[in-house]
């Protein structure tokens, strides 16, 4: 009976120590999961067609995607509008995971003429943008500046709302109606104004010019493109009613 009782302690200190040695294995393999995880990853070089940098609770904050994988408007997380595959380059998202600015550019020729652009553009909270950095050349008539507007009018959520319900109409007489309606005039006010552009128009003139709540130019500052310096002011009909020049 006392050899059996050896034998039985001997198996449980076997047991005990297998049982120790997974222990250990296991922890040392935990902690080394958590090394590699915690790591940052890094790359020499990577190919992808589309990234999404999210928050921890999955909302996106940046979208950098090729033109096919590109997205479309998002608003409280949902899409609205035109569908996406239309803007390759970077579109930015605010703490609402609504859509805030961006970053899209194109160029190609086609039939031996060409169409290139780029925009920086940042948005006015819940609706669209109010200042961009834009460059657009269609085959040399080229704009290059900065403009900084306002807008009114419904806000993205609301006009996400009328969008669909207008979206959902057949297609028609009434539907484009409505849809033009919903971006009319407020009060004989745009529901976007346009307020200062400074840069290069398409005629060449370098300018800076300031319009009013209407988005109507009244003052100018001009070098036009042969070397020649104005100063306009316009009336409420885009008349020139003084100049001054040196």
């Amino acid at each position: 009976m006392s050899d059996q009782l050896v034998q039985l302690k001997r198996e449980v200190r076997l047991l005990r120590a297998y049982v120790l040695g997974a222990v250990l294995g296991i922890a040392i393999i935990g902690l080394t999961a958590f090394r590699r995880t915690a790591a940052p990853t890094r790359f020499d070089e990577i190919d992808v067609q589309r990234i999404n940098i999210r928050e921890p609770d999955g909302k996106l904050r940046m979208v950098l995607s090729n033109k096919a994988r590109s997205t479309g408007p998002v608003a409280y997380g949902k899409a609205f509008g035109y569908p996406g595959g239309t803007r390759p380059g970077i579109i930015f998202f605010n703490d609402e995971e609504t859509e805030d600015g961006g970053l899209v550019f194109h160029g190609k020729t086609e039939d031996g003429k060409y169409d290139a652009g780029a925009q920086l553009s940042f948005d006015q909270y819940n609706h669209d943008q109010v200042m961009t950095l834009a460059y657009v050349d269609r085959n040399g008539d080229r704009t290059v500046g900065l403009e900084m507007g306002e807008r009114r009018g419904p806000m993205v959520d609301e006009r996400v709302g009328q969008l669909d319900s207008i979206d959902k109409m057949q297609n028609g007489a009434a539907k484009d109606s409505a849809r033009r309606a919903l971006f009319a005039p407020i009060n004989g006010a745009p529901q976007f104004a346009p307020r200062v552009f400074v840069g290069r128009r398409d005629n060449g003139n370098a300018a800076v010019v300031l319009m009013d709540g209407k988005g109507r130019p009244r003052l100018r500052f001009i070098v036009d493109s042969l070397g020649s310096a104005r100063i306009e002011f316009l009336n409420d009909s885009n008349r020139v009613v003084r100049s001054l020049a040196p």
